[in-house]
């Protein structure tokens, strides 16, 4: 007789315990405005910036990916032969640069001075050829040294004045050093090949995807081999967060539900587990009730959207996943 005893009071105790966590919830949710919506998140269409031929594809459908990870991998060979040439362009343009602001060596210096020297003297020579000439045309009456001699020597000193005076400019020109003008093209140039050298770099470096946000992989859209275009996206990605909860609020409730209201959310798969949400937003404006909102108003009555957004830590909400949300009452902003 005992243990039937034993059994009836304990089945009397759960029923106590259902009994007072049901009329705590009821009392819990009375004045609770409760909408009906379906998940929503941000998704990204994710691409290559450039063209080439896809190597590596290293996400399967359903993976979480972190930010910065690499997903899949372009054929960038030609690409890096392009940058080793454009490497070399940038050391040559850089020496050349460096030797117009050296400016001439010593040893160049010391070779235009003795040119210098050397046409010194040859000019010197033919004024003394033609100082002979002309002493010897003066004694001789003109006798002794003909025209065309004195010709010549007087264009042999000519042409020697002439070189002496190039061979100085040059010299000078040498000291001076190059012009300022020409520093700058060389320098501009410089500029060039290292722009397109920093170019080349970045498109090999874009040929690596990276998750730009923490996501969940929805579509793997390409294969090793495909050809791959900014037109022609790899993968699809869904967002982890944030997420909310699209609901539609009728113009009676409005006043109800404001920016910022706590709210609760539940899913069919787990019917007694809240998951924490805020309102996010309300639109301001009315529309007419979309086909797939549940709502116990007619579908010719006209709505408002609203985002709850949730916290869902647990990674447990799914895109287009119907939920259910309940609202505490409260003032109107």
């Amino acid at each position: 007789m005992k243990k039937p005893l034993v059994l009836v009071v304990v089945a009397l105790a759960v029923m106590l315990a259902a009994w007072a966590w049901w009329h705590s919830n009821q009392h819990e949710d009375e004045g609770a405005l409760v909408l009906y919506g379906n998940v929503d998140i941000r998704q990204i269409s994710l691409a290559f910036d450039g063209n080439g031929r896809v190597t590596e594809v290293r996400a399967e459908e359903g993976d979480a990916v972190r930010a910065g990870s690499v997903l899949a991998v372009l054929d960038t060979r030609t690409l890096a032969l392009q940058a080793e040439q454009a490497q070399a362009q940038l050391e040559a343009t850089e020496q050349a640069l460096l030797s117009l602001r050296n400016g001439a060596r010593p040893q160049e210096l010391a070779q235009a001075r003795s040119r210098l020297a050397a046409t010194q003297a040859e000019a010197l020579q033919a004024e003394q050829d033609l100082k002979r000439l002309q002493g010897i045309s003066a004694q001789t009456q003109g006798r002794g040294v003909s025209a065309q001699d004195l010709d010549r020597a007087r264009s042999a000193l000519r042409v020697a004045q002439a070189r002496v005076a190039e061979q100085g400019e040059a010299l000078h020109l040498m000291e001076l050093g190059p012009r300022a003008e020409e520093v700058a093209g060389a320098q501009a140039q410089a500029e060039a090949a290292r722009a397109q050298l920093a170019l080349l770099r970045h498109q090999i470096a874009q040929g690596e995807l990276k998750a730009p946000a923490d996501a969940v992989v929805r579509s793997r859209l390409l294969e090793p081999g495909d050809m791959a275009t900014p037109q022609r996206p790899v993968f699809a990605l869904a967002l982890i967060q944030p997420k909310w909860i699209r609901v539609y609020v009728a113009e009676p409730d409005l006043g109800r539900i404001r920016p910022g209201m706590e709210a609760r959310v539940f899913t069919d798969g787990r019917p007694s587990e809240a998951i924490a949400g805020r309102v996010g937003y309300i639109s301001s404006v009315a529309e007419f009730t979309p086909k797939t909102v549940q709502t116990e108003q007619q579908r010719t009555s006209l709505v408002y959207e609203a985002r709850v957004v949730v916290e869902d830590a647990d990674n447990v909400l799914r895109l287009g996943q119907p939920a259910t949300v309940h609202l505490i009452a409260g003032e109107a902003q």
